[in-house]
C-alpha cells in the first residue's frame, strides 16, 4: 500500500454525497445522526466514523491544516434549519478563540452550514 486508505466509515465528500452513501453512514454507527469534519479551506466534509477526531486525522493525512478544520453532526430529517449541530470536541481551540466544543464564530458557523449542505445534505429526510 502507497499511503492511508479511507476508512470505509468515513467518506471524504469533495462532491454532493449520494442519498444511499448517506444512509449507509448514518445507519453504520448512531441510526440518526452522523459525525463530520469540514475544511472550510479546502471545501470538503469527512463524514462518518465513530469519533470526530477519526475524520480529522484522515484530513490532516490528506493534506489539510488544523486551523481549518471544524467538527459538527448532521441530522437527516430535521429540516434545514435544525440538521446542523456545531459541537465536537476538535472545536476547542482557544489559541483560535474557540473555548467550547461548540463552534463560536458565526463566520466558521456560516462556513459550515454552507459545505454541509452544498455536499451532504439540507437536512432532508432519508
Amino acid at each position: 500500500m502507497d499511503g492511508p486508505e479511507t476508512p470505509p466509515s468515513i467518506t471524504i465528500a469533495a462532491s454532493r454525497m449520494g442519498r444511499d452513501e448517506l444512509r449507509r453512514l448514518v445507519d453504520a454507527w448512531f441510526g440518526d445522526m452522523v459525525k463530520l469534519v469540514v475544511d472550510v479551506r479546502r471545501g470538503v466534509v469527512a463524514t462518518g466514523g465513530e469519533l470526530h477526531a477519526d475524520a480529522e486525522a484522515l484530513l490532516l493525512d490528506q493534506g489539510s491544516r488544523q486551523e481549518d478544520l471544524w467538527g459538527a453532526n448532521y441530522f437527516p430529517g430535521l429540516g434545514r434549519e435544525r440538521s446542523v449541530e456545531f459541537t465536537a470536541l476538535i472545536n476547542i481551540r482557544p489559541g483560535q478563540g474557540n473555548r467550547s466544543m461548540e463552534i463560536q464564530s458565526q463566520e466558521v458557523r456560516d462556513q459550515v452550514r454552507g459545505l454541509v449542505h452544498a455536499l451532504i445534505g439540507e437536512g432532508e429526510a432519508l
